[in-house]
């Protein structure tokens, strides 16, 4: 069987702040911007420059995704982005306004720090040990 999630669905307030902020400071890919009519577009952003799991930016409409947005973890990390350079990128995301929640610890299984989104989403950057 060969399966794997393709996309993951991330409601923002905006497509176009969005897709600055996660392309800027995170150094995310844009992968495809179709517009769909009425309003709706199909934003997929990926932190790789290939189709592996990607996140679509979905742009709150009703109020109930309104109150949703920044809020989809329920308070908790719920994002993990992975690493091959944890100091790369902490340096990167610190130099672009990125907000870190904690300082980087080691962990048994690698080296991580909590950081949050424009949103106020958790995202846990992650450095898996081999």
């Amino acid at each position: 069987m060969n399966r794997k999630i393709g996309y993951v669905s991330l409601l923002v307030p905006n497509y176009n702040e969005a897709k600055d902020y996660y392309t800027r400071a995170l150094g995310f890919t844009l992968l495809k911007d179709t517009d769909l009519g009425d309003g709706k577009r199909w934003v997929v952003i990926s932190p790789g420059h290939d189709e592996g799991t990607g996140l679509v930016l979905t742009e709150a409409k009703t109020d109930e995704e309104k109150a949703a947005v920044g809020k989809q973890g329920a308070g908790r990390v719920w994002l993990f982005l992975h690493t091959d350079d944890f100091k790369r990128d902490h340096w990167r995301f610190q130099a672009n306004g990125v907000r870190f929640l904690e300082q980087p610890r080691e962990e048994p299984y690698g080296t991580v720090a909590v950081f949050e989104d424009r949103y106020g989403n958790k995202w846990d950057l992650l450095e898996l040990k081999p």
